[in-house]
């Protein structure tokens, strides 16, 4: 089937016309993709939720001075941080154990689930069963 054609089918109970996207259809402006609908703007224009504002645009040289502006402010963080005797070395060994932490927590929430259930109680009833705080 040629993609510029318009495949066009009728509704027999309610005789509204079909159609799927159309080529060079000069009824174009007749046919909608839904004939009936309890929704007054069904037929609408897309309007999209991030819209950015004519005050709120910022010209290519201001975004990048900004840019300059936040990376040396970024720059004196970090050489204030090796000062005080932290090192990058020592965040990446604290971030792998902080995954590792949150994975074996996971594994935890799980079971604790996964008991409750099969006991038909609540995970709640279970933390004070095992001495354990909700926070944890």
């Amino acid at each position: 089937m040629n993609t510029e054609q318009s495949v066009e089918t009728n509704c027999c109970e309610s005789n509204c016309p079909v159609s799927t996207p159309e080529g060079n259809d000069s009824r174009k402006g007749q046919l909608k993709r839904t004939p009936f609908s309890k929704f007054k703007k069904i037929n609408s224009h897309f309007k999209s939720p991030l819209q950015v504002l004519e005050s709120a645009k910022v010209s290519p040289t201001e975004e990048v001075e900004e840019l300059e502006r936040r990376r040396e402010q970024l720059d004196t963080e970090i050489a204030q941080l090796e000062a005080e005797g932290y090192r990058v070395e020592e965040l990446e060994h604290h971030i792998d154990k902080l995954h590792e932490y949150n994975d074996i927590k996971d594994i935890g929430q799980s079971l604790l689930g996964r008991i409750a259930a099969l006991r038909g109680t609540t995970t709640r009833d279970l933390y004070a069963h095992f001495g354990l705080e909700l926070d944890d």
